[in-house]
């Protein structure tokens, strides 16, 4: 099983057995809505452009709110578990796009419940992740207030942020640098190390796609 269609699996376990009710780190979405997007960005193409840019995320939001009035929670989360459009056809694509989206939104789902600790990830998935967050840096960062140095447990140092003035050094295993770029800074298990100003700047900046 490809690291995408396991976290798929995984996440869908997870959100049949909490409901549709639980809360998640995504800003106002509960469960029910967060299925509801992963239902949206496979099966719905015409809406998807609002999930990264603004001037269309009405529609998006639209779109979402029908999926879930449209469909039973159960349903939509079985919609999930099975890869939709593309996807559905091309393994290969699926886990080159949505191994780290499904990780992302695994712990979403994880860490907004009480007493979550970090998983313990296989190692090829960890260089997986590392690959594409040492490539992908300086977009993940591109909003960052500071410089920052990511360093990953295991060997790997990655640049992002502005290039002059304040650096903050981040420390963590791969999966944890991945959520931190993601703007789930409070909810990453990694280590910050700089000036504490810069630090606080770097923990409420809005980071991630």
């Amino acid at each position: 099983m490809t690291h995408a269609r396991s976290e798929r699996a995984a996440l869908c376990d997870l959100l049949e057995r909490l409901g549709p009710d639980a809360p998640t780190l995504c800003t106002g979405w509960t469960t029910y809505d967060l299925a509801a997007h992963l239902v949206l960005r496979e099966r719905r193409p015409d809406a998807m452009g609002g999930i990264a840019i603004k001037p269309l995320a009405g529609y998006t939001a639209s779109v979402q709110q029908r999926l879930k009035a449209g469909h039973p929670y159960p349903e939509l989360v079985g919609l999930v578990r099975r890869p939709g459009g593309v996807y559905s056809l091309l393994p290969a694509l699926d886990e080159a796009v949505n191994s780290l989206e499904f990780f992302v939104h695994h712990e979403d789902v994880r860490r907004a419940q009480p007493s979550w600790e970090p998983r313990e990830l296989p190692e090829d998935f960890e260089r997986q992740i590392w690959k594409r967050v040492s490539t992908g840096t300086r977009l993940m960062l591109r909003r960052a207030p500071v410089g920052v140095v990511l360093h990953r447990l295991g060997g790997g140092v990655a640049l992002g942020g502005p290039r002059g003035g304040d650096r903050v050094e981040v420390t963590g295993r791969a999966g944890e640098l991945l959520l931190f770029c993601f703007g789930r800074q409070d909810h990453a298990r990694v280590e910050l190390t700089g000036d504490p100003k810069a630090v606080a700047r770097l923990r409420e900046a809005s980071l991630g796609m």
